[in-house]
């Protein structure tokens, strides 16, 4: 049960199932992105992302000096890949998520690394 909870306490926060949703329309972003994207301070994003790595929603990888974030398979627990599959689904039509999705290009590390 612990590892159930675990997956549904990392996503009963907006911003972390906003995290998820932007991971899953574009993978590999580095922490600056995604803080771009939300308009959350770095820290708050950083904890946000912790929190899903430990749930099994989101894995990294290490690229030269980035730090690339994705939305996992949920190879870690079958409450993660469920989720995360309906989440595929889920929330399309959701306003925020749609301003979310449309701004998602615009956003990119060597010009917010550059200021």
């Amino acid at each position: 049960m612990e590892e159930f909870v675990k997956v549904m306490k990392a996503l009963s926060d907006p911003g972390r199932v906003k995290i998820i949703k932007i991971l899953q329309r574009r993978p590999k972003m580095c922490v600056c992105e995604v803080q771009a994207a939300l308009g959350l301070a770095q820290p708050t994003i950083s904890s946000h992302l912790k929190v899903l790595e430990e749930a099994g929603l989101v894995v990294y990888e290490k690229s030269g000096l980035w730090v690339n974030y994705s939305a996992a398979f949920g190879d870690k627990s079958p409450y993660a890949a469920t989720l995360l599959g309906a989440l595929r689904h889920w929330l399309e039509d959701e306003p925020e998520i749609c301003r979310l999705f449309e701004i998602l290009p615009a956003i990119r590390r060597e010009d917010i690394c550059r200021k």
